[in-house]
């Protein structure tokens, strides 16, 4: 009892925050208490197998062994590769009249088969060994074999460095799950949510809690899916997150909250997006932005993988002014430099006419971006590129001049630039030869959102020359904080809507301003970025009823009576409290350095929402549609489509 009582308290004592430190303080050191003591898992219980296919080495010599797995490779009906998910390991196809039995299955056997095999561990011949393989020390004697079942024609070799469309990989998706690199993505995956289940159950004192996936409709945020229910005209929603759920159990005194929450927005997919995805989701009663802050900051120290380089906490924090107007963004890549500069000053008595517009303005400023050698790199297309895409997007001019260089075949405005210009900004700007730098005017947030747009870019420009810009090694951590609370509908500009969700909780300092200039307000909202993309997001709420009634039903025009069961529980003792979601989805593919979220997820939709597997979503046969008082009601110019039973354009009830 005693000895339990130690570790506990030690536990305690180890994960408190100790200050602004950079190395994982306590992380290693408990992980050592407690995961060291624990076993090697133990792969082959329960199972016909004695070993995996990736385990066995020189220390394993003379042991008679039994293997199940897929038929990777064969050379000259001599040697097999035989495979399964924890590596390779060569098989010896006996050549003896005594194992005609056994050579023909292994021989006959198409690629891609699941065999069982019986045999001894021997050394490889000298000279013939493989450095490459983990088990290229030894092979194996086959006594017997098994074929467990044969595979019929690939659709594509089951080879990571196989070139396959994502179409042809999410259709047969369980081919696709063979490979090693989803097969370490997946383990990947689990082994960091496990991790992150340890910190925030075992050490800190959280509960794990399923909350419903069948709601109701409510107002705000993105598009939720609509799903029928057996009473006329009533559906349910699928919850974009468990948002309400959890500040509901913060009013039930759960206190710390947290789950492995699947989360739905029926919204068209993207690399980073899908209409299905998987959140880690926490909730805390009495804490504030801070503690929310280095709660994160040590559950990603704790989980992060240990191929990679330890995460340094506490992460860098900028206000979201500061990294629109340096980055031009909301969710800034600070692994490379290419900062916006405000040159307005440089320019108040300039010849170029949009410059001298642009300032003319209450609002005017000028801007520009400095691109390392992009005299030197970029070329006369991509300066075209860069033009057209601020003319067509932004609607506005981008100047590119190219000072101190020997080309300026695109500066034709370097002319109208007086000397004493060109020095200020090279001071302001730093630059030095072969550099670009481009300029913009405007207002100020569309100058800096184009600028940002620009310098990503440029950086992928340049990388694909060469130059490397941003280290894929390197995991830059950043919160973002100080968002306004409300922005302007871009429909109505005269109304407002949250810019984070609506029980977001305004700046203490600020909230005088929600009855007179609510657009000023500041909300206690912060996200995390890494590496430029936005991994988690959350804020200190609301638990005033009162205040939380006055901001749906006053500011934003919202019907109050869809959150009136929020609203009550608000009004029975409800405590400070605060969260954050982390994207678990998006979190994996920028720590394995996959293209596309569907790379870290085992079955995916397509990038238009489809389950090209299943054929999903499918129509449903009207009969089918009867119980739910649901008919299709078909465009009148979609004949062809409503004979081919294509899935449903308009539902009524």
């Amino acid at each position: 009892m005693y000895l339990g009582s130690w570790l506990s308290r030690l536990s305690r004592d180890l994960s408190r925050p100790i200050g602004k430190t950079t190395q994982p303080v306590w992380g290693s050191l408990f992980r050592s208490l407690t995961l060291g003591a624990q076993r090697i898992p133990d792969f082959s219980s329960f199972v016909a197998r004695t070993n995996t296919c990736g385990e066995l080495r020189s220390s394993h010599l003379g042991q008679e062994v039994t293997l199940c797995g897929w038929i990777q490779y064969r050379r000259q009906n001599t040697f097999l590769v035989l495979r399964d998910c924890h590596g390779l390991v060569q098989i010896i196809i006996p050549q003896d009249e005594l194992a005609v039995s056994v050579k023909k299955i292994l021989c006959e056997a198409p690629l891609e088969s699941v065999v069982k095999v019986t045999g001894t561990v021997i050394s490889r011949p000298p000279g013939q060994e493989n450095p490459k393989m983990p088990t290229g020390e030894i092979e194996i004697r086959v006594k017997t074999a098994e074929l467990l079942n044969a595979c019929k024609k690939l659709p594509f070799e089951i080879k990571d460095f196989m070139k396959k469309t994502e179409a042809l990989r999410l259709q047969y998706r369980y081919l696709d799950l063979r490979s090693f690199q989803m097969q370490y993505n997946l383990r990947l995956r689990s082994q960091i949510v496990m991790r992150m289940r340890e910190y925030l159950c075992n050490l800190h004192g959280f509960v794990d809690v399923e909350t419903p996936t069948l709601f109701k409709r409510t107002p705000g945020g993105a598009k939720e899916f609509l799903v029928p229910s057996r009473e006329p005209g009533k559906f349910y929603s699928l919850p974009q997150s468990p948002q309400q759920f959890k500040q509901l159990l913060m009013v039930g005194g759960l206190d710390r909250y947290f789950q492995v929450a699947r989360c739905y927005r029926d919204e068209g997919s993207r690399p980073d997006r899908q209409p299905e995805f998987t959140q880690i989701d926490i909730e805390m009663s009495f804490v504030d932005q801070t503690g929310i802050q280095r709660l994160i900051e040590g559950l990603l120290q704790y989980s992060w993988p240990d191929d990679k380089d330890p995460v340094e906490i506490p992460f860098p924090s900028m206000t979201f002014a500061e990294a629109l107007a340096t980055y031009g963004t909301d969710k800034p890549d600070i692994r490379f430099g290419m900062k916006i500069v405000d040159i307005s000053d440089v320019f108040r008595n300039t010849e170029i006419r949009f410059l001298q517009d642009a300032l003319a303005k209450p609002q005017g400023t000028v801007k520009a971006i400095c691109v390392p050698e992009g005299a030197k790199y970029l070329r006369k297309q991509d300066i075209a590129f860069i033009r057209d895409f601020a003319t067509h997007h932004f609607s506005q001019e981008v100047l590119p001049v190219f000072l101190n260089a020997k080309r300026n075949w695109s500066s034709p405005f370097a002319k109208f630039i007086m000397e004493e210009e060109r020095l200020e900004l090279t001071r302001l700007m730093e630059i030095q030869e072969e550099d670009m730098v481009l300029l913009t005017a405007g207002e100020h947030e569309k100058a800096c959102s184009l600028l940002g747009k620009l310098r990503l870019q440029c950086a992928d420009l340049l990388e694909m020359r060469g130059v490397v810009l941003r280290d894929p090694a390197l995991f830059s951590f950043l919160w973002v904080v100080d968002f306004p609370l409300f922005v302007t509908k871009e429909e109505s500009p005269t109304e407002l809507e949250s810019a984070h969700h609506p029980f977001t909780a305004p700046n203490p300092s600020d909230i005088h301003l929600l009855y007179t200039e609510p657009e000023k307000v500041r909300g206690q909202h912060y996200d995390l970025v890494l590496n430029g993309s936005e991994i988690g997001g959350g804020s200190i709420r609301i638990h005033d009823a009162q205040l939380q009634r006055y901001i749906l039903a006053t500011l934003l025009k919202e019907d109050v009576k869809l959150l009136s069961h929020l609203l009550q529980a608000l009004e029975y003792g409800a405590p400070p409290h605060g969260g954050i979601a982390l994207g678990l989805d998006r979190l994996l593919c920028l720590v394995t350095g996959a293209p596309s979220i569907r790379d870290v997820i085992a079955f995916p939709k397509s990038y238009r929402g489809h389950d090209l597997m299943s054929s999903a979503p499918d129509s449903v046969p009207p009969e089918e549609l009867k119980p739910y008082h649901i008919q299709v009601t078909w465009p009148a110019d979609s004949e062809e489509e409503n004979a081919a039973a294509t899935p449903s354009k308009n539902l009524s009830s």
